[in-house]
């Protein structure tokens, strides 16, 4: 696994999560913490990255560090889209909350 990006990240109760999911925010955002009663804004390109079943991608969430990873899950071609499952593990086939391609 090759690391792509290390991104900080804003955390945020779950009070400013029911805020952010009535706004255009709510797609850009993370669960985060051990019980997901928390979210967060990653900073950099990581809250860019797009859906894919097939993810050539996979995310980490450092909680201590208050950080998101993302690192390669195979050998990525020249052109590539890079992409992660959003779901979490890369190779999780759960249906979305929207309908993914």
């Amino acid at each position: 696994m090759k690391t792509i990006e290390i991104s900080s990240v804003l955390v945020m109760n779950s009070a400013a999560r029911k805020l952010l999911d009535q706004t255009a925010l709510h797609d850009y955002i993370f669960e985060w913490g051990a019980d997901e009663d928390h979210c967060c804004v990653a900073w950099g390109y990581v809250s860019m990255y797009n859906h894919s079943y097939q993810a050539n991608c996979e995310y980490f969430m450092d909680f201590d560090h208050q950080v998101i990873q993302i690192r390669t899950v195979r050998k990525i071609q020249q052109g590539e889209e890079l992409t992660i499952n959003y779901n979490g593990d890369w190779d999780n086939k759960k249906e979305l909350w929207f309908p993914a391609k």
